[in-house]
């Protein structure tokens, strides 16, 4: 949580299991209203693109909004990245509990 609170925002680079569990935490935490914080995806050589599909089919099949989709910014360059992360104006969702319900 200290790390949460600190930052300006989060970017996820190529990893494993580890950075998906983090991704999909951060990410809920925002569909669920606890931030407004940019999530970036670093998606070097296409190494995010079979994630981003999946991510599309959960939105065609009614899982997931598009909004929460949209939040997500995407670049396979770190400057891309940083600058889209640098201009995110956060999406309005609503807030689902309250950051002491963590």
């Amino acid at each position: 949580i200290i790390m949460y609170e600190r930052s300006d925002g989060f970017m996820i680079i190529p990893g494993g299991f580890g950075t998906m569990d983090e991704f999909f935490e951060i990410t809920t935490w925002g569909q669920l209203g606890l931030h407004q914080k940019p999530i970036g995806i670093l998606n070097m050589n296409g190494y995010y693109d079979h994630l981003l599909q999946q991510a599309e089919v959960m939105v065609k099949r009614g899982f997931l909004k598009q909004t929460n989709l949209d939040a997500i910014v995407v670049d396979p360059t770190i400057n891309g990245l940083l600058e889209k992360m640098h201009n995110y104006k956060p999406i309005p969702t609503p807030k689902w509990l309250k950051k002491e319900a963590l």
